[in-house]
């Protein structure tokens, strides 16, 4: 998997997984992603930074010992948060 779309799908999951906590499967998946990254890539230190940026969320990050930055739309970001809280099957409302 490409270094850039571990990062998006490991985004997604966090935020996923910050809006169901309780959502075993999210954390999983968020672990699985984590675990791609810092094996497969070598990425350490992976965090959200400057979360207040309305169009975009910024990823902070270590990778091979150089501290870098990655944007990502926040819309497209939060797509799958939004598709499953849609979505009344996994909806606990």
């Amino acid at each position: 998997m490409k270094l850039q779309d571990t990062f998006f799908n490991w985004l997604q999951m966090h935020i996923v997984h910050q809006a169901r906590p309780d959502d075993e499967a999210a954390k999983e998946t968020l672990d699985f992603f984590e675990l791609i990254l810092r094996e497969d890539h070598g990425v350490s230190q992976l965090e959200i930074v400057d979360d207040a940026d309305r169009m975009k969320i910024h990823i902070a990050y270590e990778h091979k010992g150089v501290k870098s930055k990655q944007s990502f739309d926040r819309e497209a970001a939060e797509k799958l948060r939004d598709d499953i809280n849609s979505n009344p099957i996994y909806n606990n409302q």
